[in-house]
């Protein structure tokens, strides 16, 4: 949450990292048979419409012998506000000033090109039955429907694919403040997937009710040790240790009038 945002809310809050998540970029190329590898430059102009045809050079450049078809590119967008976009947004902002300028980052954004679609769910569908689209979507929703996953060419310079290693290695060459809230987008670690972001609990420091805060406070406990086993199975990363840390200590601080919960 932006600072404005908690000054709204009744109570302290804090940000409480779960695990790591990635925005992938997916197609529908029916005669494409390996991974489209994208530039950030590009993608950033294939968003903005200036990139319109799949036949573009600037893609080919990076694609040496595949099949590209000389066919409109259909961009796919997120309709409603989400924190999809807002990642995904981030990113476009942080590898094109053009992008940063005229569209800027957030949950909502204008979009310059493209077909509009509610939910993951939504973009999915559009990918699936729509030829010559390109859309981003969590890592999740690309999975459970075998959707092809562009490689991105990260901060170092190398074409990376969404694993679960690259999301953590994104999370591993970043510094957790103190706010326990920092941006992902373009890490520059050389293993690094480019469009990675935290995900967060928002959990009041102080809780009214001290049976539901203890019961809260035990839960996000459990999450940041044992349920950390169970991100990659749901196509996340777990936290890297020294973050693991940091949380147990922002936990320990978690009340209830005042006593502490943990």
């Amino acid at each position: 949450m932006k600072d404005d945002e908690a000054k709204q809310a009744p109570g302290k809050l804090l940000h409480i990292p779960t695990t790591i998540g990635a925005v992938v970029v997916s197609y529908h190329l029916p005669d494409l048979k390996e991974a489209l590898k994208l530039a950030p430059e590009v993608l950033a102009e294939i968003y903005l419409g200036k990139i319109n045809r799949w036949s573009d050079p600037k893609i080919s450049a990076d694609n040496p012998g595949a099949k590209l078809p000389d066919q409109p590119i259909s961009v796919v967008y997120r309709t409603d506000g989400s924190g999809t976009t807002a990642v995904y947004t981030d990113y476009l902002a942080s590898v094109s000033s053009e992008w940063k300028d005229r569209v800027g980052a957030g949950k909502s954004v204008k979009w310059p090109a493209g077909l509009g679609a509610k939910g993951n769910e939504g973009v999915t569908g559009q990918l699936k039955t729509t030829p010559y689209t390109i859309g981003y979507i969590e890592r999740a929703y690309a999975t459970q429907n075998k959707l092809p996953m562009a490689e991105l060419k990260n901060k170092a310079g190398k074409f990376i694919a969404p694993t679960t290693e690259a999301m953590s290695a994104a999370a591993e060459g970043v510094e957790m403040p103190d706010t326990l809230h920092v941006s992902l987008v373009n890490a520059g670690a050389e293993a690094a997937y480019p469009i990675a972001g935290y995900t967060y609990l928002l959990v009041y420091a102080d809780a009214k009710d001290s049976v539901k805060g203890g019961a809260i406070a035990k839960y996000l406990w459990w999450s940041l040790h044992d349920g950390q086993k169970f991100a990659q199975t749901l196509d996340y990363a777990p936290l890297p240790s020294k973050v693991v840390t940091q949380v147990e200590g922002r936990l320990k601080e978690l009340s209830s009038g005042g006593k502490k919960l943990l």
